[in-house]
This record gives structure tokens, sequence and C-alpha cells, in this order.
């Protein structure tokens, strides 16, 4: 039995897609509102929300293997519940800064998360994947309503990563031998900028979207507002402010691992531009 907590999710959905379509089962999704989920025909919906430990326990009753994203729970909690549930190998999602930037808040947040889970007592395999293709939907009010997209450090080239590329791994993590005590670094196939990535969204649009270039200053007033001071500056350095080249370089983890070219920015905005009409 596999369990994906965050079904819903841009990784967990696209992830029990892959899985169901492999064959591999019985598959559960975990969900905090299992009325609004949609999940591939055969997979078991199970509603609990990962902030309340306690109510897991039906939904790692023979579960076997865990996907995991930190953050949405206590995650030593949630990993001594699978423990004791008999869970035997936890996949879970941690951040390509606890490499290139580690003295950040937000990676020290993930590599807590990475020790949690090496010493949890099962197995694991850690992804630290790259900026997600799904960061442009924070530009998506400001495209439908026609407005103008600013951003700091609009020609900084990040090898940007589709979610899919992450559920692709994890597939291969949860399912195929060799992998347990392995940490992989994950990106997209090139390097894309925002400018890049605003011009593909227009040209998927077939109009004109507006964009400038701010201080980062600027960017840093309206971003502290949504994630907070310590994370918007961690975020404009991993965009542009303090990027080094471990962050900006492409690496061959997804093909190796899958089998299959990785996707492109182009491709993930092709599946999500009714998301910027």
């Amino acid at each position: 039995m596999i369990l994906v907590a965050g079904a819903t999710g841009n990784i967990g959905s696209s992830l029990l897609e892959e899985l169901h379509a492999s064959g591999v089962g019985p598959l559960r999704g975990l969900t905090r509102n299992a009325a609004r989920a949609t999940l591939p025909d055969g997979v078991a919906v199970i509603e609990a929300d990962l902030a309340r430990p306690a109510s897991l326990r039906p939904a790692l009753e023979g579960v076997r293997s865990l996907f995991l994203v930190p953050h949405l729970g206590p995650d030593a909690d949630i990993l001594r519940a699978a423990r004791l549930a008999g869970v035997e190998h936890v996949v879970s999602v941690s951040s390509l800064t606890v490499r290139t930037h580690p003295h950040l808040g937000p990676a020290a947040e993930h590599l807590a998360v990475e020790r949690l889970v090496q010493d949890s007592g099962m197995a694991w395999t850690i992804l630290r994947p790259t900026q997600f293709a799904s960061n442009a939907l924070l530009w998506a009010d400001t495209i439908r309503a026609f407005g103008t997209v600013r951003v700091a450090y609009a020609d900084t080239a990040l090898p940007t990563i589709h979610p899919a590329d992450i559920a692709s791994v994890a597939r291969v993590a949860l399912t195929e031998p060799g992998h347990h005590g392995a940490a992989y670094e994950l990106t997209g196939p090139a390097p894309v900028s925002a400018r890049q990535q605003v011009a593909t969204i227009a040209a998927a649009l077939g109009r004109q979207v507006p964009f400038a270039e701010v201080s980062r200053g600027e960017a840093h007033a309206w971003m502290v507002v949504a994630f907070g001071p310590e994370a918007a500056d961690a975020v404009l350095d991993v965009t542009g402010g303090d990027v080094n080249d471990e962050l900006l370089r492409v690496r061959d983890t997804v093909p190796r691992l899958t089998g299959a070219p990785g996707r492109s920015f182009q491709q993930w905005v092709a599946e999500n531009v009714a998301a910027f009409r």
C-alpha cells in the first residue's frame, strides 16, 4: 500500500496519476476534503489533516510506503505516527536550497525535516527540487486583470522544474529498488528567466502581457505581505539577489532516473494556460 499525502497538490495529483497508470497498487490519496478530491478510479480517498497527526491513524493502516510534503503539520509527529503504523519507506520533498543556500531560514527548515526523515527509523528518499514552474501562478491574477507583471531580477535564469517531473522521480523512488538512502537534486531541462516565462505565457495567450523589472526594495514591499520578511528576502536571494553556480546548474537527474526527458516550462504553460485567461 502506498499513501500519497497532499493528494490534490501539484506533485501529489501527478504522482497518483502516474502510480495508477503504472498499475501499482493499492493506492491511497490523503486530503483534508475528500468531497472535493478528484482522484483516479480505484484510488482510495482518505480524509485526514496532517496538522492533526492523530487523524492519520486510519490512513496509515497497512501502508508500507509514504509520499510526504513537509511543513503541512508537525513533521516529527507525522513521521513518528508513520513508523508506529509500520510504514517502511518515506519519500519526502525538500529543496535544492539546502545545498545552495543553507544559511537561509527556509532552507534551514527543509534541512531540519531532512534530518527528521533520516532519523525516523524508516528507509528514506529525499527529493530536492529547484524552483517550481507552477510558481508562475503567482502572476495569474495580475495577468487575468491585464495588469503589469513586476519582477526583480527579471533576467536571472533558473532551471525551473515542472512539478510532474518531481512526481515522476517520486514514482520511481516509491516503486523501484535502489533508492533508499538517496537524496536527489532535481531541476528542469533548461534555465528560464522570469522575463522568458512571462513571454511564454503571453505567447500561449495570444496577446501581450505587460512586464517590468523593478528594484529589490519594490518587490520586497509586496512580497513581505504574502511571505513575511524572512521568506521574502530568501525568495529574492534565490531568484537573483544571491545566486551561485550550484543553483543555476541544470542536472540530469530527472531523465537519468525516469528514462524520459524533463518537461519544459513551455509544456507546463501549455497545460495550465487556462489559469491565466
